[in-house]
């Protein structure tokens, strides 16, 4: 059994791992407003002075979005600075204060400002992880290892619905701001990235971190080599150069597409009002048990895409995940078209409302929702990297903002059934968009991909050939 903890899979697996554990609480927070604004609304059980408004509750989820979207520009600009790891650890101490001060509020704009605070951290964290997986990881691996990121918010998502309905509003916090805190110790002891470590001159450090990773002093070298290479066609790195390269830019407008794509099919405007829309079904399903039971099947969801992404196209698995959201969204828009028309729901019309978001979430958690975090760091390669992921992470700030925000304004404009069946429509053109525009880069290099991009088959087939040598 020794051979495989000192295999370089393990390693990878186990580096990988531990910085994606600061994503569980990122999964927590992301579902926090499920639960909790059930608790805000009610007399009761709100720990406020008084209940919030519908309209306070959707600052509330939207805050972080927004907050994200404001600021990420500049917080992007540490990642190639200051190293990944040391912005994972950036990233932890605000969700940990806020964690913390969220147990003692008692004022609606404390939980709005400290919801702004933690969906600017999970933000920066959603940036930073994948670029660091992405450079841990040998390209063989580097789908299973890119998912860890969506299993790890699943588990996270999952706790937050199997504790939070259950639980008061201040005891829920006290478990958040403590796991937060534990999560954040272990990424102390992990190497940087080595692409980080040579960018800033530290060879030989970047050299015995890729020893220690790919098992193999020759790997390593070759793995500089494509360093070296990768900075040598960004030439000048700084971030307005890179925006004139022609394949970054394509890189950029695949990656917005695919950002617009992700976050308009409807998923985060489900999940954050997850426990409203099933006390709105008013079916004999007790919300908080379906919202557990929701919460499972993501994670489910999310393992199988660690089994099947690197043995199947990334491109058929967006294809049939885009396809399987669009049939659980009109599932769901036709059962509130019938409940509009029927005094009573009955029979199996009961349960089609969870059939539907189980549908909806297992399709957009196996395909999509965990390969989005793996495609994103694939699109661009060396100095493009960061840059990259914070555009993209700006663009599903606004999008979730947007889709958060104004969820229930639409819902109550045209109604449930027409909303959902709206983002039926996109998950259309999603699927028309991997069909005809997004290259494959499943088991391909980073330099291989970029020569797909560029559309340069030629030089694809050469890459490929030089390096089965």
């Amino acid at each position: 059994m020794l051979w495989i903890f000192r295999s370089r899979l393990f390693r990878q697996y186990a580096i990988v791992l531990i910085v994606n554990l600061s994503i569980l609480t990122t999964g927590m927070s992301l579902a926090w407003p499920s639960p909790m604004l059930v608790k805000l609304r009610n007399s009761t059980l709100t720990p406020l002075h008084r209940p919030v408004s519908e309209e306070e509750g959707s600052w509330i989820v939207s805050a972080g979005a927004l907050g994200a979207t404001c600021t990420l520009t500049l917080l992007g600009m540490l990642i190639d600075q200051i190293g990944r790891k040391y912005c994972v650890l950036l990233a932890c101490i605000p969700k940990i204060i806020i964690g913390i001060l969220f147990i003692f509020a008692k004022d609606i704009w404390v939980l709005i400002f400290g919801r702004a605070v933690i969906g600017v951290a999970d933000y920066f964290l959603l940036t930073i992880i994948p670029a660091y997986a992405a450079e841990i990881a040998d390209k063989e691996v580097r789908g299973a290892l890119g998912t860890l990121l969506q299993i790890l918010s699943s588990i996270g998502l999952a706790m937050t619905m199997s504790i939070g309905p259950f639980v008061s509003y201040r005891t829920f916090n006290v478990v958040f701001a403590a796991i937060n805190l534990l999560v954040s110790v272990p990424v102390l002891f992990l190497p940087d990235s080595p692409y980080f470590l040579y960018s800033k001159g530290r060879i030989n450090e970047a050299m015995d971190v890729l020893i220690n990773l790919r098992g193999s002093e020759q790997l390593a070298k070759e793995e500089l080599e494509m360093y070296a290479a990768a900075k040598n066609n960004g030439k000048d790195v700084r971030k307005m150069d890179l925006l004139k390269n022609r394949t970054v830019q394509k890189s950029l407008g695949l990656t917005i597409a695919l950002c617009v794509i992700s976050q308009f099919v409807g998923f985060n405007a489900v999940t954050y009002y997850l426990q409203t829309i099933l006390e709105s079904t008013k079916t004999n399903v007790m919300p908080e048990i379906a919202s557990v039971v929701l919460s499972l099947v993501q994670v489910l969801a999310a393992m199988c895409s660690a089994l099947i992404n690197d043995r199947i196209k990334r491109r058929n698995i967006l294809i049939y995940s885009l396809g399987g959201v669009f049939v659980g969204l009109v599932a769901l828009g036709a059962f509130f078209k019938i409940k509009d028309t029927r005094q009573e729901v009955t029979g199996f019309l009961n349960y089609l409302p969870i059939i539907s978001l189980i549908f909806v979430i297992f399709c957009y958690s196996a395909g999509i929702g965990s390969l989005f975090w793996v495609l994103v760091p694939e699109l661009f390669d060396g100095p493009a990297r960061a840059l990259g992921l914070t555009v993209s992470l700006i663009v599903i700030g606004i999008c979730i903002f947007l889709s958060t925000k104004f969820f229930t304004i639409i819902t109550h404009a045209i109604g449930p059934a027409m909303t959902y069946w709206s983002f039926g429509v996109v998950c259309i053109l999603g699927i028309l968009f991997v069909f005809f525009c997004l290259p494959e880069t499943n088991g391909k290099t980073f330099n291989e991909i970029q020569q797909s991009i560029k559309g340069n088959k030629e030089n694809v087939e050469e890459t490929k050939e030089k390096s089965s040598l």
